[in-house]
């Protein structure tokens, strides 16, 4: 497998304290490695599959919607992030998993950190394991239980040298549709 360079990493908005969790996370990799850090958020949220707002709305309120949801998003990420400049930002209207690999191809992101807000979590319509475990590029899991629990995909697992992880324990996730995680607790290197 070739190791993809690093010039940007992904982050999806999540409003929680795993979300923050995640951000921070994101943010420290893309200071310590001089990243651009790429928010993204969409208007049907990944993390709710019962989230219908495209079907509810008509198209100008979903314009409407957009830029007040744009507006939350670059205010709440903007004071996260502090003084750190390379951050952009971008609101999805497309379908999550659809739009990722779209900007994973634009070259928006080579790694993607995603929070994991309770044990059972979806993303996309399927465990966020199991989106993570299949995702064509590097993934990181940050929580549900501390802002320290990382859950990494083979694909992470193989550059964890470059991840900013701290000497401590972190998990790679297995592989396939909503597979279970595998219990292999491996030390990270920094």
């Amino acid at each position: 497998m070739t190791i993809p360079r690093l010039n940007a990493v992904g982050f999806c908005a999540h409003y929680s304290q795993q979300g923050d969790w995640a951000f921070a996370y994101a943010l420290k990799l893309a200071q310590a490695r001089s990243l651009q850090l790429n928010v993204f958020h969409f208007l049907s949220d990944p993390y709710d599959p019962d989230d219908d707002t495209e079907a509810r709305y008509t198209r100008r309120e979903l314009t409407r919607l957009a830029a007040d949801k744009e507006r939350e998003l670059r205010l709440y990420y903007d004071e996260l992030a502090g003084e750190y400049l390379e951050v952009g930002f971008r609101l999805c209207f497309d379908d999550s998993w659809r739009e990722l690999h779209r900007c994973l191809a634009g070259r928006e992101f080579q790694l993607l950190v995603l929070a994991k807000p309770e044990n059972g979590t979806l993303f996309a319509g399927r465990s966020i394991e199991g989106f993570a475990a299949d995702f064509v590029c590097p993934v990181i899991l940050v929580g549900p239980d501390g802002p320290e629990q990382y859950k990494l995909n083979n694909q992470a697992s193989l550059i964890v040298d470059r991840l900013a992880i701290e000497p401590q324990p972190w998990e790679t996730l297995g592989q396939g549709a909503g597979a279970p995680s595998f219990p292999t607790t491996q030390p990270g290197v920094s």
